[in-house]
């Protein structure tokens, strides 16, 4: 990124516009150097450049010298060289100490801030902004404030925090159109749509981002552009706009091609090579001629013309020394730097490939769940239908397959949502006494199966309310305690829950779940938390299960802030232990909302309903699920004609499904809600690791039903929304 002071732009014409006084002066090189930077020919201009440093040093001009170091250092920053860039700034600055603050100074110390920006150290940024800034301030300086006012968003922006970023971002912006800050508000506006896309506020991000492409229509940077144009097509693809997305994505790319070849013009790898090393060598070269110069001015004393053969030798020696060191050093750094390189490769190897099993897993888990709707809800009506007794177990055992199948499937998407990072904690008040008691009221049949007493144990010192993450909290506990139950077999389940400490605002509670069964072998207590492990073959044989739910809790007590511990001894038992920290909240129950038990069946008769499904088996399956409660079913195939179709009809509600030939679910309830905001619309989707409730919601839906679904919550959402 490149952003410009008004007072450089004034350096820059006042310095470049001096007459040449001849042929040999700092002036003339350096317009030579700055000639060659228009033309794109950057080793004419490094050359040129160091001419200038040489001959302003020579001619013990310290102030010219500072000019042509600082015009050195924005060369290797424009050619992102930016540890060359560091040091040549930082020798410009101390050369610039020596004289009153001045503009030149500011602006080497703003480049110097640049450099470490594009090095992520954001922190020594900072410092060098707010030494540019202060000199700024008080050489009243105008139009620099927004110029840093971006810097700091950009900062706020690395820290994530992306509230004051949007605070800075959005003052900026709000300054009226000038020249000189016409790139700084493109980059401040495209900054906000990266923010606001990150957020899923999609249509807010696109109106930000193609302000910014028209910002930047009037400037000529065009890596800002070539972002602005990638950060567009993420948002189509988000919004599963792929035209959109592709065109977009296609004109990023032809500008990212077009802005290489300008750099791969600029200078190339060897050359800038051979110039650091000829810069190395000019400066023993001088080194060795002012000696000879020293040598010459001391030839009146015999005695210390032997002295200064003498020094003169050593000193030849050690800058031989030091220069064979500085080649082999060199030589070491260009092996570390291929060797980071191929680590780099390595890296990025294992990370296309954990997202391709990721994708992998998520598109073959969402291409079974359609499927295995249709085996569950055949299942399900069938059972309704009053089968033969010779017929019940089969579709008993047909049931409790799909209803495994669907578990298997939900572990596996919820540990590609976890490693994707797309897993998100709540922050809702919820009473953990009720939620634990409804964890063991919903568990009591599978403890009576194995004849297992099970117990809570709640510490009274907690607070009756906290404000936290229920929902992982109880897939946590019940992951445990599903486990304890299943290994123990005529023995006891307890599940203990302390209070470990407490402050004013938070409660740091210890959880633990202990049982007498089965326990595990010392020798994989290790690997137990590993995907499909459960400890032996035989195991695994005798109990069942996937294997996936001890790595779901590993990961999501991580997430939530804590570390499972396990203790477990063969043929004793196994105890689970973590600690959590929660904040407390002050609300009352009575300030909770409870939602009453739906009597559903004598709420759903005579409704009328619009289905729009394109599988005819789902079809087929949920217009009998509807019809056994007495709605009235219609079904449209496609997102084109439920849209005509609700222009001229009213309906109830409408069951949405996302993927549709045509125009997607998503699509249509977006053009729906153009011209009908109050008609409920529920989801309908085999949801998969790109999908989230809220970004359907998004696009105007009232609520989400995952397929397959379970019948009794497939009727009780329809109730709540009907």
């Amino acid at each position: 990124m490149k952003y410009f002071f008004v007072f450089i732009v004034f350096f820059y014409s006042t310095l470049y516009s001096q007459p040449n006084e001849n042929i040999d002066s700092t002036a003339y090189y350096n317009s030579l150097s700055n000639s060659n930077i228009q033309t794109n020919n950057y080793k004419e201009a490094l050359l040129y450049s160091q001419k200038a440093i040489r001959y302003a040093t020579k001619n013990k001009n310290t102030k010219d010298q500072a000019k042509q170091t600082f015009n050195l250092g924005k060369i290797y920053f424009d050619l992102k060289k930016y540890d060359d860039a560091i040091e040549t700034l930082l020798k410009s600055a101390a050369l610039f100490s020596n004289f009153e603050l001045n503009s030149e100074r500011s602006a080497t110390y703003y480049y110097i801030g640049l450099c470490y920006m594009q090095k992520e150290n954001y922190n020594r940024a900072s410092i060098y902004f707010e030494r540019a800034r202060s000199i700024n301030d008080k050489l009243r300086i105008p139009d620099s404030a927004e110029l840093f006012s971006l810097q700091k968003g950009l900062i706020y922006k690395s820290k994530n925090k992306l509230d004051l970023a949007l605070s800075v971002f959005k003052i900026i912006i709000a300054k009226p159109d000038r020249p000189a800050l016409l790139n700084t508000k493109a980059e401040a506006t495209y900054q906000i749509g990266e923010i606001e896309a990150s957020r899923n506020r999609n249509n807010l991000a696109l109106n930000y981002l193609n302000k910014a492409l028209e910002l930047n229509s009037k400037t000529e940077n065009l890596e800002q552009k070539s972002n602005i144009l990638l950060a567009i097509s993420d948002v189509y693809e988000k919004t599963l706009d792929k035209n959109n997305a592709y065109s977009y994505l296609k004109q990023h790319l032809n500008l990212k091609e077009h802005i290489a070849i300008l750099n791969n013009e600029r200078l190339g790898i060897d050359d800038y090579d051979k110039f650091k090393e000829s810069e190395k060598l000019k400066e023993i070269a001088q080194i060795n001629y002012e000696n000879k110069e020293q040598e010459k001015a001391n030839k009146f004393s015999k005695l210390i013309s032997i002295f200064a053969i003498a020094l003169i030798s050593i000193l030849s020696l050690l800058s031989l020394s030091l220069y064979k060191n500085n080649i082999i050093r060199n030589q070491s750094n260009l092996l570390l730097k291929e060797k980071n390189k191929e680590l780099e490769i390595a890296k990025n190897k294992a990370e296309k490939a954990s997202n391709a099993r990721s994708e992998f897993l998520s598109t073959v888990s969402h291409e079974l769940r359609t499927p295995l709707n249709a085996i569950n809800g055949i299942a399900h009506l069938l059972l309704e239908e009053k089968p033969k007794k010779s017929q019940m177990n089969y579709l008993l055992s047909l049931k409790f397959s799909g209803d495994y199948l669907t578990k298997f499937i939900n572990e596996i998407l919820e540990i590609n949502r976890i490693d994707s990072n797309k897993v998100e904690i709540e922050y809702i008040t919820f009473n953990l006494k009720q939620l634990l008691e409804n964890i063991q009221n919903s568990l009591k049949e599978l403890a009576s199966v194995n004849n297992n007493t099970f117990e809570l144990e709640i510490d009274a010192g907690i607070p009756d309310y906290l404000i936290g993450d229920p929902t992982k909290l109880s897939q946590i506990m019940l992951n445990l305690i599903n486990n304890a139950l299943k290994f123990t077999k005529n023995g006891s389940v307890n599940v203990i829950t302390k209070l470990a400490a407490i402050t004013d605002e938070k409660a740091a509670l210890y959880f633990e779940v202990k049982d007498t069964g089965i326990g595990i072998p010392e020798d994989k207590l290790k690997t137990i938390f590993d995907s499909f492990s459960q400890g032996s073959i035989e195991v695994n044989r005798k109990y069942g299960g996937t294997g996936l739910g001890l790595t779901i809790v590993k990961k999501l007590i991580k997430i939530l802030g804590g570390h499972i511990k396990l203790k477990s001894v063969v043929g004793k038992g196994s105890s689970f232990s973590f600690e959590l920290k929660f904040k407390i909240s002050a609300q009352q129950e009575s300030q909770i909302e409870k939602k009453p038990k739906i009597d559903y069946d004598s709420k759903l008769v005579n409704k009328k309903i619009l289905l729009v499904e394109d599988n005819k088996i789902n079809q087929m399956i949920t217009k009998k699920m509807l019809d056994n409660k007495g709605i009235i079913c219609e079904i449209i195939d496609n997102g084109e004609e439920a849209i005509d179709l609700l222009k001229r009809n009213k309906f109830d509600l409408v069951l949405m499904d996302v993927h549709l030939p045509g125009i997607n679910g998503t699509i249509a309830t977006e053009t729906i809600r153009t011209f009908d905001s109050t008609t409920p619309i529920i989801a309908l989707t085999a949801i998969s690791l790109h999908e989230n409730r809220e970004m359907l919601l998004s696009f105007g839906m009232n609520e989400v039903i995952t397929k397959p679904f379970v019948p009794e919550e497939f009727y009780s959402i329809i109730a709540e929304y009907i």
